[in-house]
């Protein structure tokens, strides 16, 4: 299913940019396998899985 695709591009240049800067260790590498799947599912046009991996991304540095 598809959501706004430039709110879903512009959430994940965010949450990239958290993980980058994220300091080194399990909240960080966490963060970063949720990125990469949200990824994934944004190229497979799964953008509701994609905002989901997001959110789990974002929670995963808190």
């Amino acid at each position: 299913m598809k959501l706004d695709t430039d709110t879903i591009s512009e959430k994940m240049k965010s949450v990239k940019t958290s993980c980058g800067g994220a300091p080194f260790g399990e909240k960080r590498t966490q963060a970063w396998r949720h990125y990469n799947a949200a990824e994934a599912a944004h190229k497979a046009n799964d953008d509701i899985k994609a905002k989901y991996e997001l959110d789990a991304a974002r929670k995963a540095l808190v």
